[in-house]
Formats: C-alpha cells, structure tokens, sequence
C-alpha cells in the first residue's frame, strides 16, 4: 500500500471534477485527481452528445417526411439505415470524447490516480487496494448513473439504460421506453422518428420538467399525435419471452388491457448520485435520507455531523441539485475554489436556472418554473402571460407552428421571474429569456429590446406583451423592487 499525502484530492474526472481540480490548482500544486475510470465525462460519453447526435438523425428523417406540404418530393420511399445512423453517433461521440480525454493527459502524471475510492476517514482515502491518499481537502465529483426499479429486472437481457443505445449495432424493431423525462423523451421520440415502434410509460403523470399545466397538456396532446405517450400508465406485467419483453398494460384512451412485445425495455426512469461505495459514513458528514451529504449551495461545501463546516466540497450530478454540464461545471469551478483557499470560503456566483429538452417541439423552462414560483412567491405577487406558436408568423412559415409558451412576472415591480415553454426552437428562446432574467430586467425593460420581423422571437414578445398587461404595477414597491430584487 502506497502512501500520498496532497493539499487536495479531487474524487472523480468528470465535467464537475475537471473543473474542480483546474481550479484548485490555481491555489497549490498538490492537487490529485482520483478516477476509477473510464474517463471521458457523462456528458461526452453517454449522454449531451451522442443523444443529440440520434436526435439529428432523426429530425433530419422527420423533415425529408414532412417536405411534400412544401412542394418538396424526395425521391423514391425513405430508407432509414440504422447501422449508418448508429455508426455515425459512435465516430462522432468518440471524437468528443477524444477531447476530454486529450485535457486529462496533459495533467502531470503525479496529480492522476486510478481506482475505486473509499473514506477510511475525514481526511484519508482508501484508492482501491494501492494507495492510501491523506488529504488536506477533498472534493467529491463522483457523478451520477441511471437508477430504475427493480421490477424492471424481470426484463433480463432485454432491460437497457440510455448509456447501451449508443452501442447498438442497428436500430431494434421496437422499444417501450419507461420514463417520460428528459433522457425519455428525447430518446423515445429519436426512435420513433427514426423508425422504431416505440411506447412510453410514465407514472404520475410528469412529462420532463414541466410543471405549468396548461404547458404540460398541450405537449401530452402534441406528443400523442405523433407516439403513443401515457404519462401516468398502468403496468400489470413485465415479463422475459425469448428474445423479446412482453408487457401488459391498460391502453390509455381505450383502457383495454393490452399486452405487446418488444426488443427492449429502455428505463429512463432517473439517475442516482454514484455515493454507493464511497464509505461517506466514515467521512463525518451529515447526510441525508438519501446518504448524500448536506450541503452549502452557494460554497458546495459539505457539514459535519456536528453542524460545523467541512474541509469536504461536493459538486455537480453527485449532489443531485442541478444535474446539467454548465451547472457541473460552476460548481467544479466554485468547489474547488473553496477548496484551494479554505478555511475561507466564499459564495460562487450562480446562473439563472435553465434547463432545455431537446425534443420536437422543443421544451425550455427558465427560472424557477412554475411549480417553484408556486412555493416560493404568494399567488396573488405575481402574474403569467402567454403565446401559442399555431397562428405565429415565422413558425407558420417553416411548418412549425404547435407549441405553447407562458412567462411570468412580479406585480408590483414587473420583474420577470422566467418562463415555461413547449415550441418551436425554444433553446434560443429560453437564452434570450434566462440572459433577461440574470440581469434582473422588468417585463417592461424587455418589450423596449429589438425584435426583427419575421422572427419566432416575436412569439416571446407577443407573449410578454400579455403579461405585461395582466401586471398590476406600483410606483413605491417598484423603486424598491428595482434596487433590491424581488422577494428581498
């Protein structure tokens, strides 16, 4: 057993992780960073980029569809090949991941270290059955996996998480995606557009991260048009046939039990922080039902059992807070800043919260959201405003034209407290939106901003300029408002 002693260890070579290790070494050079491997990110690997790289596929199969309305006739019957898609998603992924891993080798080799971690202790770390690493500091980066219910076992071999659908050698004849979330959607609608007989099965009623809903109904209605989608289904049986996964279900319009079979059983069902085998109750934090530790948002910074602050930092997918690369990434950025210069430690400057699923329509929540205005502000301090995409010059133009948009602001002051939307390009909308947002702008303050004609852009003022008249503004509460932000 080899014995190390760093200023500070780094747990894990992610997105949160590189981060981290990159910014403490801004304050010593005794940096480790402690990988049990692969390296190459969620992000690159398994996840932001290969999906997108299925669902460009795939968009580009709907639009060669959906040409003849223009005028446009294809020739001959589309022909979908699934090993060409699926080999494209892998040279393109292990490009990405190339670079990542081009940034990990130009680490010195003695601030790398391979293997399993675990705490014997607050400051010692246990790296498989090599070394034993005694840190000043340490920052936990460990990630996050997918996590489904056991029941979803009875699938065998057919039971897949999203990480295998990258390494398919051709598309399946059929798929029942369980989980009507981001990575569910995202990928059930990929599939489908790229040919494959799909069904997805949620409980509860959620779609993504939608909670507005009027915004949630219309994208039930908009997806169900397309594939069959039942938000909080039924499930009796899952059950292994052979080569195929039979599941018996209650069909949501006609409510007949039916029982179909298909190539594979896709769980999309959430992901996990990857704390299992860390040992965190050697570490002497507090920890919460879930063995994740309590933790300062704005310093990442863990709390010890007796209710001081820790020399441990957490950061990204692993404290299950805002599971997004540019959040892993701040937080990388401000626990391992923290890090580096404790036992002072300072609030890291966050951004506005935002999210983007990047189905079609697309669906962007800006701020809070709906469900989290409904916690955090009084129903009668604020006020919505919105737009559907159906009659909107631009998206009419392009055919894309489904879609509904609601944003929301502060009586009194006007501020605008973000938005939730299901439409057509809506990634740039939501920019527009969250930039709005950071800076604090008045609904008002927005309206005064350049709008170019024809644009879809116009929706968002359209959209606005609804708000902005269901405002009930006061002079007083304003100037307060304007100095010192809403809720303060």
């Amino acid at each position: 057993m080899q014995e190390r002693d760093v200023d500070i260890a780094v747990i894990g070579a992610g997105t949160a992780g590189l981060g981290a290790y990159s910014a403490a070494r801004k304050h010593t050079d005794s940096v480790l960073l402690i990988e049990q491997g692969p390296h190459g990110t969620t992000c690159a690997r398994v996840g932001c980029m290969p999906s997108k790289l299925l669902i460009a596929a795939a968009n580009t199969a709907q639009d060669v569809r959906n040409a003849a309305p223009f005028g446009v006739h294809p020739e001959g019957e589309l022909r979908i090949d699934g090993r060409k898609v699926l080999e494209r998603v892998r040279q393109e992924r292990d490009r990405f991941v190339d670079g990542v891993l081009r940034s990990v080798e130009n680490i010195e080799h003695d601030n790398k270290l391979t293997g399993r971690v675990c705490f014997e202790s607050p400051h010692i770390l246990k790296v498989d059955d090599h070394t034993r690493v005694t840190a000043k500091r340490i920052v936990i980066a460990t990630g996050s996996s997918a996590t489904y219910p056991d029941a979803f076992q009875a699938a065998g071999d057919r039971l897949v998480i999203n990480d295998d659908v990258f390494e398919w050698e051709t598309l399946p004849e059929s798929v029942a995606v369980f989980g009507p979330g981001v990575i569910g959607l995202e990928l059930a609608q990929a599939l489908h557009r790229l040919g494959v007989r799909v069904r997805v099965f949620g409980i509860g009623g959620g779609l993504g991260p939608v909670s507005d809903e009027r915004v949630r109904d219309y994208a039930d209605d908009a997806f169900n048009q397309e594939f069959y989608l039942d938000p909080d289904a039924t499930t009796e049986t899952i059950e292994l046939h052979g080569d195929s996964v039979a599941i018996t279900f209650i069909e949501r319009n006609s409510r007949e039990r039916l029982t179909e079979h298909f190539d594979y059983l896709l769980a999309a069902t959430g992901r996990s922080p990857n704390i299992e085998h860390l040992g965190l109750e050697n570490a002497g934090l507090t920890l919460n039902d879930h063995g994740v530790p309590l933790f300062d948002e704005h310093r990442l910074q863990c709390r010890n059992t007796d209710g001081s602050q820790s020399h441990i930092f957490i950061a990204g997918d692993t404290n299950n807070e805002l599971p997004v690369l540019h959040e892993a990434s701040d937080e990388g950025h401000i626990a391992g800043n923290n890090a580096g210069r404790f036992p002072e430690t300072r609030k890291g400057s966050r951004r506005a919260p935002l999210s983007i699923v990047f189905c079609d329509p697309q669906i962007a929540i800006v701020g809070l959201g709906y469900a989290g205005l409904k916690a955090h502000y009084d129903d009668k301090a604020w006020a919505s405003g919105e737009v559907c995409f159906e009659d909107q010059g631009r998206a009419r133009t392009m055919r894309v034209n489904s879609g509904l948009l609601r944003v929301y602001g502060e009586h009194a002051c006007g501020r605008f407290l973000g938005a939730e939307a299901f439409g057509p390009r809506v990634e740039h909308l939501a920019h527009l939106m969250s930039w709005a947002l950071q800076q604090r702008m008045t609904v008002a303050q927005m309206l005064e901003m350049p709008f170019y004609h024809p644009v879809i852009e116009e929706g968002l003022r359209t959209a606005l300029r609804d708000l902005n008249a269901n405002l009930q503004l006061g002079s007083a509460i304003a100037e307060r408002c304007m100095e010192h932000g809403p809720g303060d």
